[in-house]
């Protein structure tokens, strides 16, 4: 199916935006934390458990056999998705938290080794690290960012050197929206011999990524914030990289033989995946890189950007109000604060008015402490949603506000 890229049709494709949450229209303003799930996808998930339930990749009857193609189909949808060389360059994990655990209990790191990441990570690109380090006797290394919320350029590229043996970056910030010009990072990277990672949980959902023309060695991100089912990620990574590294889990699955004096390990993709996976999840998740294809990137671009902009315009109008984070190229996140209110109570008065946002530190402490706050508001857009739900979220700021000053 073709789906009309109108706004309207879209919002037909999503069942839980027909519902209420406190007697009010819901308005679903939580995207950074997880999408909402198109009928596609949730007609794929059905479809599996009610016909197709079986595991895969072991058993020779029917079910066994049609459950496996679908699934290595997916795999084939999202080397697509992503433009990874080979489909055992994608590697299904629980999501992006256990795709970097992946790689940081894998890489090789020695005492004098830097680890080089952001002020601005989430705390999964961070504390898998830290762990690493503490284990390995490496340095983890923090590149600066200004109060605009953008790295500076200059000096993190500086902090590139012979010594840094892995970059971890996040591409775009679910704190801030943020978009890091990590192009420019990885080319560094190239040039010392350091390899990329980047966490694209928050770019994925929001812009057409290609990992050939980036260039970077592991490439993660999550389905549940691309209209996908919960539970599932993705690790791409470059061939010969993913085939230096050692297994992460044992189990069914990543071996070809085992005895009790030693066992051979699988191929990829099947090396990192051990045990049963979360079949349905990848199944899903194939349905859900087939809704964005079929939507289309620039639609979606094109409508987050409007929705962008004119939240911003319409939040800036709202007296005490005061955005965290306005670097110069975004995604569609806001974070904001507002005079004589704390994050946690706007929240709940909001919550009264069927509207969802987030609020907290957004497993970004550092980040917080950064700019001196305890946390924010955070209101996050998809394509999903409309310029009438922005001016109803303005309109709810301004009467908790009222109700809290």
């Amino acid at each position: 199916m073709v789906i009309t890229p109108n706004i309207e049709v879209i919002r037909e494709q999503f069942p839980i935006l027909k519902r209420e949450v406190n007697g009010k229209p819901l308005i679903y303003l939580d995207n950074g934390a997880s999408s909402q799930k198109p009928l596609s996808v949730i007609k794929a998930l059905d479809d599996y458990y009610s016909l197709d339930n079986a595991n895969i990749h072991r058993g020779v009857h029917y079910l066994s056999q049609v459950a496996t193609e679908a699934y290595e189909k997916a795999r084939k949808k999202v080397q697509g998705f992503v433009n990874a060389q080979f489909d055992h360059e994608i590697i299904f994990t629980k999501g992006t938290t256990d795709s970097i655990n992946l790689i940081a209990a894998t890489f090789p790191l020695k005492s004098g080794d830097e680890v080089l990441i952001s002020a601005m990570e989430h705390h999964s690109n961070i504390v898998p690290w830290q762990i690493a380090c503490e284990k390995s006797g490496a340095q983890l290394r923090v590149m600066p960012i200004n109060h605009k919320g953008e790295l500076i350029l200059d000096e993190a590229l500086d902090m590139i050197n012979e010594r840094t043996q892995i970059l971890a970056i996040t591409h775009v910030s679910n704190s801030l929206g943020t978009i890091n010009p990590i192009e420019k990072l990885i080319a560094k990277a190239r040039e010392m011999a350091c390899k990329t990672l980047i966490d694209g949980a928050q770019a994925v959902p929001h812009m057409k990524v290609d990992v050939q023309a980036l260039d970077c060695d592991f490439y993660v991100f999550s389905s549940h914030k691309m209209f996908g089912p919960t539970g599932v990620g993705i690790l791409y990574g470059k061939e010969s990289e993913l085939n230096a590294l050692p297994p992460y889990q044992g189990g069914g699955d990543m071996i070809k033989t085992v005895t009790f004096e030693k066992t051979t390990y699988n191929e990829l993709p099947h090396k990192f995946e051990a045990g049963t996976p979360h079949i349905a999840g990848g199944i899903g998740l194939g349905a859900a890189v087939d809704f964005m294809t079929e939507t289309g990137f620039q639609f979606i671009a094109e409508q987050e950007k409007k929705l962008l902009s004119y939240a911003t315009e319409q939040l800036r109008s709202i007296d005490g109000l005061r955005i965290i984070g306005q670097a110069e190229h975004k995604a569609s996140v806001i974070s904001f604060l507002v005079d004589g209110t704390h994050p946690y109570d706007l929240g709940m008065i909001l919550d009264k008015l069927g509207i969802a946002i987030r609020t907290g530190h957004h497993c970004t402490q550092p980040l917080m402490d950064f700019f001196n706050i305890p946390g924010t508001c955070r209101a996050s857009f998809a394509l999903y949603n409309s310029l009438e739900e922005v001016d109803l979220l303005v309109e709810g700021i301004q009467k908790a506000a009222m109700m809290l000053r």
